[in-house]
């Protein structure tokens, strides 16, 4: 099971993550969250990440330390 987060509004979020390929040719991982809980692409919290909540509409990002 990896990260989950309840926004401020009662809503629970699962972290995902997915390897993706740019159009340079460049590989990058990215993060998305998911009110349902995806077992082939769930994620701890990375170390170098925090997540942020929009106080208007309760929408969460990962951000960089």
């Amino acid at each position: 099971m990896g990260y989950k987060h309840t926004n401020s509004k009662g809503v629970t979020y699962y972290l995902n993550s997915k390897d993706v390929t740019l159009r340079g040719g460049k590989k990058q991982t990215i993060y998305y969250f998911s009110k349902d809980e995806r077992k082939d692409t769930a994620v701890d919290l990375p170390s170098d990440r925090k997540v942020e909540e929009n106080p208007r509409n309760g929408f969460l990002t990962l951000k960089r330390k």
